[in-house]
């Protein structure tokens, strides 16, 4: 008999990547140079945010979708933060509503006006207070409206009640700085990844860690739930220093299912999972390349596709909600790519090649809307409900109708579990001793460099005093 090679049929191995023209970039933007590991972007059906470099704290330009061209230098930011913005994230059910950390320790909720800003925005609608260190990142609640995760480097994870603007759980089982988070479709379950090299899946409510992985062989940096399949997708380093992913069991992650080596770069390999279409993409910080694989229940798990090139490197990526897409255009996914050496945001969309104008079914099922499935009661009081879904065929266009609410409150000791969240400082790390001793030598020259200056004036005018009695007119 003879050998014959196994063709795998599937309606996106065809996908291909298509950079917008010119003209739909948005150009003239000083993206930050800050080098946290973060996307820095963030983007929903009506606008685009990203974080800036700026002077004296930190701010994000938030721009209307059709606003594309050319900005200008003294367009208005959002730039209340004290410290430099590390991360942002739009609320998946107020498209107009955008939460941001920074290093300043604050979390704050911003409230964008319906046609964009006209002037510096510098007032939050909410300041949130817990952590004790800069907070790296946030989160928003897959299926609940006014539930956000916040992550800092005091290695602790609150959650945010917005009703009442206090936290109201704490994930304190971490013992180094939290990576990434990432929830599961209903928002049962939060996966992390974390500095101390382990993969952990939590039961956010109560903060019991219900799986925990250490990763010896596959350092793991990004994590990313693939949809109801029950399995994670991590992104990480090999014991040789290659960039690899790995498959796992979320109920069982003594071993991955499978790990694969993709290249020998360095630069940080950012997961995307697409439940729809099952496509994941994998984007690498500091090259050009977009690989995208799809997903199967049975071995090998991973098939691969294509690879979308470019020669630009890429800072981060935003991803577009599904219900942003152009369906008529048969596009399943569009990223946002920061260019950070051109000032550049490129729209990237992926396009599955068909002749027919008519909406397609079969690549766009119902999909996650933009209507919360729970309240904040509901889910603290252990509640778990699939998100709400919506046809892309007839409500693609549909707005949501809740308005955020900030509460009013007081300024007081932050207390979750019976601790004082910014009075319980876990030890400085090496690094912060390090960045600390630094600032204040560089404090120390400075004052040494005024009283020097002050030394020179002084003598200048003890000079011009006595010049000026022995002059001869005071003769």
């Amino acid at each position: 008999m003879s050998w014959r090679p196994q063709y795998r049929s599937s309606k996106f191995r065809n996908v291909y990547g298509k950079v917008a023209s010119r003209e739909h970039c948005f150009d003239g933007i000083p993206i930050t140079k800050n080098v946290h590991d973060n996307h820095f972007c963030a983007v929903n059906a009506r606008f685009l945010a990203i974080v800036t470099e700026s002077a004296g704290g930190g701010s994000f330009l938030v721009i209307p979708l059709e606003q594309t061209g050319r900005i200008e230098p003294n367009y208005p930011k959002v730039c209340g933060h004290q410290g430099n913005v590390l991360d942002i994230k739009w609320n998946p059910f107020i498209e107009n509503i955008i939460a941001s950390c920074s290093e300043d320790t604050s979390v704050r909720i911003w409230e964008i006006p319906e046609g964009g800003l006209k002037r510096n925005m510098t007032e939050a609608v909410l300041e949130l207070y817990g952590h004790s260190r800069r907070v790296g990142l946030v989160e928003w609640h897959p299926t609940t409206n006014n539930i956000l995760f916040s992550a800092g480097y005091d290695y602790k994870v609150l959650i945010w009640n917005l009703d009442i603007g206090e936290p109201v759980k704490m994930i304190d089982c971490h013992t180094d700085v939290i990576l990434c988070m990432s929830f599961n479709t209903d928002g049962s379950l939060l996966a992390t990844t974390c500095k101390d090299k382990k993969l952990r899946v939590v039961e956010p409510r109560s903060g019991r860690v219900l799986q925990e992985a250490s990763c010896k062989n596959h350092r793991v940096n990004r994590v990313v739930f693939l949809g109801n399949t029950k399995r994670l997708l991590t992104t990480g380093v090999s014991r040789w220093n290659t960039r690899q992913i790995a498959l796992w069991d979320q109920e069982d992650l003594s071993m991955p299912l499978i790990e694969e080596e993709i290249d020998g770069l360095s630069g940080l390999l950012f997961p995307f999972y697409d439940a729809d279409t099952h496509m994941l993409y994998l984007a690498g910080k500091g090259d050009g390349n977009i690989r995208y694989y799809e997903i199967g229940s049975e071995k090998p798990y991973l098939s691969y596709l294509m690879e979308f090139r470019s020669p630009a490197p890429q800072k981060g990526l935003g991803v577009m909600p599904k219900h942003g897409l152009d369906v008529s255009a048969c596009e399943v996914f569009r990223f946002y790519k920061l260019v950070t050496l051109k000032g550049l945001i490129e729209p990237i969309s992926m396009i599955v090649p068909r002749r027919s104008e008519t909406y397609q079914e079969d690549i766009y099922p119902m999909t996650p809307g933009t209507e919360p499935a729970l309240t904040p009661d509901e889910w603290l009081s252990g509640v778990n409900r699939d998100p709400i879904l919506m046809s892309l065929k007839e409500g693609y266009k549909k707005t949501s109708k809740i308005v955020f609410k900030a509460p009013v409150r007081e300024k007081k000791s932050v207390v979750v579990n019976g601790i004082d969240l910014l009075e319980n400082v876990p030890p400085r790390t090496e690094n912060e001793l390090l960045r600390m001793f630094f600032r204040q030598q560089d404090e120390i020259r400075r004052l040494k460099d005024e009283l020097s200056q002050k030394d020179i004036r002084i003598r200048q005018l003890q000079l011009e005093l006595k010049n000026l009695r022995n002059s001869p007119k005071n003769n």
